[in-house]
């Protein structure tokens, strides 16, 4: 069996399940898990481990272990500044069962790296999110798996991080949830 989970000796090459993210400084991955632990307390659903909680850029998707190369070199090419971002409200999607934290207005930093992010993806060819027909919601996925409708969401102290690199990410899934490992790291312009 291949790391991707299919057979070995099959004739299409391996893949890795990737996506670009910010990774939160521990201060605010701590503060973010207490929070989805209370709401999963709350709520029900399956709360993020704290190592796994992360601010998506752009989902890639699975790609051609041989491509990786490609994600790298488009990530060493986004020229943005770091930021500080401030999650300060909560929300819910049904249609995908999960209770997330985001941010009421978005750093313009953020946004001019969620641009030239996608705009690097599109012209390497890459699949992915950033900069795509819909429009960006930054969030942190706090709750999964909700069973049902949620309540009204409970009041909390905004969480607030300066994040000054992003990361390409290669995502294994389980029974057991998402395992991460940081495949490369970019610094950003101070």
């Amino acid at each position: 069996m291949r790391p991707d989970g299919r057979p070995s000796g099959s004739g299409d090459p391996e893949q890795a399940r990737v996506f670009f993210a910010l990774w939160p400084d521990a201060a605010a991955a701590a503060a973010l898990q207490t929070l989805a632990q209370d709401c999963a307390r709350e709520f029900g659903g399956r709360a993020g481990r704290c190592e796994t909680l992360h601010l998506t850029l752009a989902f890639v998707g699975d790609v051609p272990l041989e491509r990786l190369s490609v994600l790298r070199e488009v990530a060493g090419a986004v020229t943005a500044p770091a930021g500080e971002l401030c999650l300060d409200r909560l929300g819910f999607w049904a249609h995908n069962r999960i209770l997330w934290a985001g941010t009421r207005a978005v750093p313009p930093e953020l946004g001019q790296l969620v641009r030239h992010l996608g705009a690097g993806l599109k012209t390497a060819g890459a699949a992915g999110t950033a900069g795509g027909g819909r429009s960006f919601v930054p969030h942190v996925t706090l709750v999964r798996k909700l069973a049902g409708p949620v309540g009204p969401l409970p009041e909390w102290a905004p969480v607030r991080w300066v994040w000054r690199s992003f990361v390409l990410v290669r995502s294994r899934l389980s029974a057991a949830g998402a395992a991460y490992e940081t495949l490369g790291q970019w610094p950003l312009a101070a």
